[in-house]
């Protein structure tokens, strides 16, 4: 009776669980190619692809294999071991952010650009062991913010900084030159204050130089020298604070930046229309002095013309009274009153264009004639 109400009550459970395994097997799509002696990632692949193995082929992971790749976003496990990929470049993986494990070991790659690893935000694995890897930039690790194992075996790496890689677990490095100097310090500070744990540590030796050869590079003794060189390295509260420190700094001159800004823009804002306003009433001086000046017009308005028909007539009209007024003055002269009359009417101009002479008397040149 009690089984039967204890498989009553779970019951639920149970065939919830059992569904949620189902419906993760149904979109789990796996391939795999290998030994197909592919030179190129296969276009024609399933979209829903999650597994993809393209291992011991001859892919080099070029500009079209990445354009391939990117059509292929629900991966979350890609396989390219013992390949012929000799340089990771830049977005290689970019569109890939469901991808959890990266395996390219196997290869001959010397070069790994900053960003290639840009996107891969919930990758956990990070495999490139067995390659040709001399340098790594701490910063090609940024991206990776859930990494938990990284594989670095069987390159040719010697020196090693420390990865800002807080969620770290597992970190093999066993096959690599190491140079045990001063400064591989701040990684043996590091794998002994983190809680990474590093596989192999008996046979991830030193090199060079040679009285420390067979050493640990986690337990090799370094002197004070080296101490005083090379400060211990960051863990993950100072960090933190740090961060926080850095980020309170920051916003706080953001705001006295915006503050002063603001203050400028009041003060500078009075001064720009000033100078505006001043500039357009000058201008506009200047156009009317050029354009409209009043002087301009009394000087156009003085000038020389022939008279009109009808203004000589009235010209006319004003001598004849004018020579009647003088008529009755006495004690004239005749000689002045000539001398008037030829200064009244020189230069008269007829209609014809030709000057009018008043000496000449009419009366008398119709007597001659």
């Amino acid at each position: 009776m009690k089984a039967t109400c204890i498989t009553i009550l779970f019951w639920p459970l149970f065939m919830l669980l059992l569904s949620e395994e189902r419906q993760s097997s149904k979109t789990e799509v796996k391939y795999n190619f290998t030994e197909k002696n592919y030179s190129l990632i296969p276009a024609d692949i399933n979209k829903n692809v999650t597994i993809l193995d393209l291992s011991y082929n001859q892919i080099t992971l070029n500009i079209i294999d990445t354009g391939v790749l990117q059509t292929y976003i629900l991966l979350t496990e890609l396989y390219l071991t013992e390949n012929n990929v000799t340089m990771l470049y830049n977005n290689s993986f970019g569109n890939l952010s469901n991808l959890e494990i990266l395996n390219i070991c196997r290869n001959s790659i010397h070069i790994i650009q900053q960003g290639a690893f840009m996107g891969l935000n919930k990758l956990k694995q990070l495999h490139l062991c067995q390659n040709k890897i001399s340098q790594l930039s701490p910063d090609i690790f940024v991206p990776l913010k859930n990494l938990i194992l990284l594989n670095l075996q069987g390159n040719f790496i010697s020196y090693f900084d420390v990865p800002q890689l807080f969620h770290l677990e597992l970190i093999i490095l066993y096959g690599n030159p190491w140079n045990c100097s001063c400064s591989l310090l701040n990684l043996q500070n590091w794998l002994n204050t983190s809680n990474v744990t590093l596989e192999n540590e008996n046979i991830t030796t030193c090199i060079h130089p040679g009285i420390l050869n067979h050493y640990s590079i986690k337990t090799v003794p370094y002197n004070a020298e080296c101490y005083s060189k090379f400060p211990p390295p960051i863990n993950e509260d100072l960090y933190n604070q740090f961060h926080f420190i850095s980020n309170s700094t920051f916003n706080s001159s953001l705001n006295n930046l915006k503050n002063s800004e603001r203050k400028l823009l009041g003060k500078s804002w009075a001064l720009l229309v000033g100078v505006v306003v001043t500039v357009l009433m000058t201008s506009l001086l200047i156009f009317v002095a050029i354009k409209c000046p009043i002087w301009y017009n009394f000087l156009l308005s003085y000038h020389h013309h022939r008279l009109e028909e009808h203004e000589a007539e009235t010209y006319e009209d004003g001598f004849t009274g004018n020579s009647s007024s003088l008529s009755q003055v006495p004690d004239t002269n005749s000689e002045d009153t000539t001398v008037i009359f030829e200064q009244l009417h020189s230069f008269v101009v007829d209609d014809d264009g030709f000057i009018e002479d008043k000496y000449i008397d009419t009366h008398e040149l119709h007597e001659e004639n």
